[in-house]
């Protein structure tokens, strides 16, 4: 047992040596040690910080260590092996930890410090954990009464399967779907994602794909010759499929990919990776849990860990912003549907037109495409740009080491401050195959101070994974990124960051843990502000013919193209925010219903009836954002906020270093409130969000 790879994690994990076989063995040995050390600590007569609280850090964080490497492998290089292991062993995890959480002789050992002398000689930081851990053991059912509280880890328990499965059926579905395009030949057939065999209308020759991009074209080459054919393989994974949105001019092609792509997962495509079943049962199970422990519903038990009060309160911020976006969505989509008509012949312009279309029309507008933009920037200077421009607001280097990875297009990098090692980052940037879709910034160990044991006054410090699907490099060429998918980078630098330069000592309250949900996308949309400098831009850019720097005139077009159809975008995310709340606010609600209430009531462009977007909505079934997606919107008030300072003060290296001690330095040690107004000196202003969207502007 001693030689499994998940019970020696070091520092750097050996990702290319752990194997399926590794999980079961090494996940059970890991809860049996935990099962005993819990009862000898349950068994000590005195009660203080360290035989309790740190001694339970210290017992969860190993296992939950393990068991964070699996899911990560399982979100990242999923096989079957891999997924089987997983999944066989998930009721068993969600039980050990719910059972910790419930256990009454634990709480009653941290009610019993929390009332003691020892509580007022504690850090603000163990202050704050401890008042975290004590609420989340009433928010786990620790009050409850024995039967209830058995009913509650079963819920807990099949909750993380139903997820687990959500988020594998939108995989299997993404994954499954393939259109061939053939050079006057036809290619063997595939299944797609309705789950029949590719028949001769899955194939066509190369005038039916015009207009796509030389990249994407290579991209659709590279993917055709992986499965040993010749011509052209087109799946769902997002870079292929904006690709095909932006610049196929074939519109059946065009609704073919929306139609696959909106109906994923779903009753309209194959049985077996339908999940309606699965959201049906994940709200049954979130009204049930919210029952058992006194909320009106789902999204008041939400709540309660994060910055707003009540569902209501909510609703009226997510109205509120929906109609000041509402007049420019308007006079977007009435933009876009005079140019399509005028200029592109289509009088009937549908959902599968509208990135078409706009891409055309940001083309004439603004006399610049995408793809010209993408040609001046190779992932490695961009990455180069992104760790300078960190060095400028905090002082912080990036160093690459080689360490084992679980895929070759994996790097790691330290980061570096006073000549010594604050933390590392896995970046995993491309799209494939067994590879969730999204992007997202998750931690393989926080930073935490060791109190007692043999480890007592060492600092271990954080890391984390950051994850993207760009499209990825093709034949041995660099891969270039879009100004989307650098904002995007941006973004989860962001959130990394936020873990990684954390000043506090105490876990559970260190980086991102114990943030508050709605506050957790602050310091990355605040990242994403400066992909809009030129500096920061031309500093990151080559072109891929000449190596010239972004022309400003280039920047310029861009900029003035920065709020293009920001009305549309806002009150998608309006949509989504108000349709989460809404459903985790009404249990028993005909929730594919209030979709259609929420789109009538706030969308400007109707979708049509197959349109399934639920079904595949892992955020709020399978990402934890359930009652929490509006946190996107709040947050961005926020982080434009914070930007403002930096556009009001001229030395931005001071004011970043401020904005690393009173927001990312104290992590969850405080409320996210008191950290914004330590920062900014008073209370949040919706203005500078609206001045930055356009929204101050006469519709």
């Amino acid at each position: 047992m001693s030689e499994n790879v998940l019970l020696n994690l070091d520092s750097e994990p050996r990702f290319d040596a752990i194997s399926a076989t590794d999980i079961e063995p090494a996940m059970t040995e890991a809860m049996n040690q935990a099962n005993t050390a819990i009862t000898a600590l349950k068994a000590e007569s005195g009660i203080n910080w360290n035989n309790t609280v740190e001694a339970l850090t210290n017992i969860t964080e190993r296992v939950g260590r393990i068991w964070g490497v699996v899911a990560h492998l399982n979100s990242v290089a999923d096989t079957p092996e891999l997924r089987a292991a997983y999944n066989a062993l998930m009721p068993k995890v969600s039980e050990f930890f719910t059972a910790i959480s419930q256990d009454i002789a634990l709480y009653e050992r941290f009610k019993s410090i929390k009332a003691s002398a020892e509580y007022a000689q504690l850090s603000a930081a163990q202050q704050t954990k401890l008042n975290h851990d004590l609420r989340d053991f009433v928010l786990s059912g620790a009050e409850l009464p024995e039967q209830e509280q058995a009913e509650f880890a079963a819920l807990q328990a099949e909750g993380a399967q139903l997820s687990a499965a959500f988020s594998q059926n939108v995989l299997d579905a993404t994954d499954a779907f393939a259109l061939y395009f053939a050079n006057g030949e036809a290619l063997a057939g595939k299944e797609n994602a309705s789950g029949h065999s590719s028949s001769a209308a899955d194939f066509a020759h190369d005038s039916e794909i015009s207009g796509l991009t030389e990249e994407a074209l290579a991209m659709f080459a590279a993917a055709a010759a992986a499965e040993g054919k010749t011509g052209y393989k087109i799946g769902l994974q997002m870079p292929h499929y904006l690709a095909v949105m932006q610049y196929a001019h074939n519109r059946e092609l065009r609704q073919q990919l929306y139609h696959a792509y909106s109906t994923r997962a779903s009753e309209l495509g194959n049985d077996k990776w339908d999940n309606t079943a699965n959201i049906n049962r994940i709200l049954q199970i979130a009204a049930r849990e919210a029952q058992l422990l006194g909320f009106q519903n789902y999204a008041e038990l939400s709540l309660a860990t994060k910055m707003a009060d009540t569902p209501q309160q909510v609703l009226a911020f997510l109205q509120d912003l929906a109609s000041r976006a509402k007049p420019f969505a308007e006079k977007d989509l009435a933009e876009v549907k005079a140019f399509a008509h005028e200029q592109l012949g289509l009088d009937d312009l549908q959902p599968w037109d509208v990135n078409y279309a706009s891409e055309k029309l940001r083309q004439a507008k603004y006399a610049f495409s995408q793809t010209e933009v993408k040609k001046y920037f190779p992932a490695d200077r961009v990455l180069a740009g992104l760790f300078a421009q960190i060095d400028k607001l905090y002082g912080v280097h990036f160093i690459e080491k080689k360490v084992p990875v679980w895929h070759p297009d994996v790097r790691y990098y330290e980061l570096e401050q006073g000549g010594a090692i604050i933390g590392g980052v896995y970046m995993d940037l491309y799209a494939r195959a067994g590879k969730r879709g999204g992007a997202w910034m998750n931690d393989y160990r926080g930073r935490r101070r060791f109190t007692s044991g043999d480890h007592t006054g060492q600092l271990q410090t954080p890391i984390a994974y950051l994850v993207c699907n760009f499209t990825p490099p093709v034949a041995g060429n660099t891969a270039r990124l879009s100004h989307d998918e650098i904002l995007t980078l941006f973004h989860e630098t962001g959130h990394g960051l936020h873990h990684l330069l954390t000043q506090v000592d105490e876990l559970g309250v260190s980086g991102i843990n114990g943030v508050e949900w709605d506050a957790v996308e602050m310091p990355s949309q605040f990242m994403e502000n400066f992909v809009w400098e030129y500096d920061v831009l031309a500093g990151m850019s080559s072109h891929q013919d000449t190596g010239a720097t972004l022309p400003k005139e280039l920047y310029d077009k861009m900029l003035a193209a920065k709020n293009f159809q920001t009305g549309l975008f806002m009150l998608r995310q309006m949509e989504f925010a108000q349709f989460d709340m809404e459903i985790y606010s009404h249990p028993g609600c005909d929730w594919q219903q209030t979709l259609q209430e929420v789109r009538r009531r706030v969308a400007v462009m109707p979708q049509p009836d197959f349109n399934r977007f639920a079904h595949s909505f892992s955020h709020i079934f399978a990402g934890g954002y359930s009652a929490g997606y509006y946190s996107y919107s709040w947050a961005e008030v926020l982080s434009a906020d914070i930007y403002a300072a930096f556009e009001e003060e001229a030395d931005a290296a001071a004011t970043g270093k401020r904005f690393w001690r009173e927001v990312l330095a104290v992590g969850g040690s405080r409320p996210a409130m008191a950290s914004f107004k330590a920062f900014r000196g008073r209370e949040p202003n919706i203005d500078a969000l609206l001045r930055h969207c356009g929204f101050h502007e006469a519709a």
